[in-house]
């Protein structure tokens, strides 16, 4: 037998020591901050964080998600694939993905009463498209409201996939009262025969009367999909009347009312659930964003409290104020008011487009979006609107006190729209308004009893 010392053995690579240290890198990169790895998107953050922070958010489908939400879409879930349903996964590894799925689908069905609930779209123009997907054949009829009278893109736009592979055909709301009229409802179905009908939308500040639009489908052999995306907040506290008894289908964002992360959720039927969820996967989508289903269940916890039903009821009353405030000021608004979280300025008589409404209104330091108005004849870069909604001062405490402040600075800020020294003078009195009612700066959103 050979001495131990004579048996030959391999020779080290060349490379062992810089493969040895590439790997302590690669582990220590785990732990490095965004500041030391990105500080171009870490400033980004934090100019973001200000800008949240400093200005008077007014644009009415964002809002600002919890700590606990965000803490939940930042976590390690991120890494996740989990291709499939809970118990039905084509990868290994799915025991808590299945566990924060499982969460979020009880939750949805619980807060809305929904039979069914699949949560994994990405968002509400996906859980939209998986709605066509399950029910409809390219070629077949729509029918939807008209963009520039509320609807969505994804209702039938030409623009959209949804106005491409489908024949899209419109309704819109009575000239003279700004409401839906359901007599012109029903004439336009009983015209083009949908296939499916779609109601809930962007820019409607009245309450939907989903029962009224379930009597057209069944007088038409028509599907019912309502997309609630905008009041679904107060659809699930009993503040706006369901969809859930009328629609085969409703479909809904996560943020926006809800106060949860960005994506989209489906709620139908057991007898279109095997659909739904084959349509959403395989169909439209690959492997779900686990950490974002799993701020989804955080969100839907947050909205079965009690909390959560007063901050929807003080986003409705905030926004009555806040319209109140502007036609005491001698603004138009669509159908005179509103019964939800959102009003839609209408700026034509004010001799204003709505894009130059909304740089003024920045310049002020309030952000809001233009908005096309019904029977619009300029093109929606342009429009002749703007939108406002009250998710956001809601979430940060204020009430109808304020909203009187806010119809305040939005007047002052529009009666010249191109006098920036004036905008100068109200962004000063905005600040200190937002300053008043932290939000980020105080420890991500701070806990207040709206």
């Amino acid at each position: 037998m050979k001495n131990p010392q004579e048996i030959p053995t391999a020779p080290m690579p060349l490379d062992a020591g810089r493969s040895e240290g590439h790997q302590t890198a690669a582990r220590e990169a785990l732990h490095r901050p965004l500041s030391a790895v990105d500080p171009d998107v870490a400033e980004a953050i934090d100019r973001e964080v200000a800008r949240e922070e400093e200005q008077l958010i007014l644009i009415a489908s964002e809002n600002y998600a919890s700590r606990a939400v965000l803490e939940a879409q930042g976590s390690v879930f991120t890494n996740k694939y989990a291709e499939g349903y809970p118990g039905r996964r084509y990868y290994g590894g799915c025991e808590f993905a299945d566990r924060v799925e499982s969460l979020a689908v009880e939750r949805a069905k619980a807060i809305f009463g929904a039979e069914h609930a699949n949560v994994q779209p990405h968002s509400g123009s996906q859980a939209n498209m998986a709605v066509y997907y399950a029910v409809l054949k390219p070629g077949d009829r729509i029918l939807s409201m008209d963009l520039s009278h509320g609807g969505h893109l994804t209702h039938g736009s030409p623009v959209s996939f949804s106005g491409t592979l489908y024949q899209a055909h419109f309704y819109g709301v009575d000239r003279q009262t700004g409401r839906i009229d359901f007599n012109r409802v029903e004439e336009i179905a009983k015209a083009c025969l949908p296939k499916l009908i779609v109601t809930g939308y962007s820019a409607y500040p009245r309450t939907i009367d989903f029962a009224a639009f379930r009597a057209v489908a069944d007088r038409v052999g028509a599907h019912l999909m309502a997309d609630i995306a905008h009041i679904a907040g107060m659809v699930a506290v009993g503040i706006h009347p369901s969809p859930i008894p009328h629609a085969g289908f409703v479909t809904t964002t996560t943020h926006k009312t809800l106060r949860g992360p960005r994506g989209g959720m489906v709620l139908c039927r057991k007898e279109h659930a095997k659909a739904i969820d084959k349509a959403v996967f395989p169909g439209l989508q690959g492997g779900p964003l686990v950490h974002v289903i799993a701020a989804k269940a955080v969100a839907f916890k947050e909205a079965l409290t009690p909390e959560f039903a007063k901050y929807q009821a003080q986003i409705v009353a905030n926004a009555k104020a806040l319209a109140e405030g502007l036609l005491s000021r001698g603004f138009t608004l669509l159908s005179g008011g509103t019964d939800n979280h959102l009003i839609l300025m209408d700026l034509r008589d004010k001799g204003m487009t709505g894009k130059e409404a909304e740089e003024a209104l920045e310049r002020a330091g309030i952000a809001a979006n233009k908005n096309t108005v019904p029977f619009e004849e300029r093109p929606p870069s342009i429009a002749s609107g703007i939108r406002l909604g009250t998710p956001i001062l809601t979430t940060r405490g204020m009430r109808e006190a304020e909203m009187e402040l806010v119809a305040g600075y939005i007047a002052r800020a529009l009666e010249r729209p191109a006098d920036t020294e004036l905008q100068a003078k109200v962004r000063d009195e905005v600040l200190a308004l937002c300053r008043a009612f932290p939000a980020y700066r105080s420890g991500i959103i701070r806990d207040r009893d709206p």
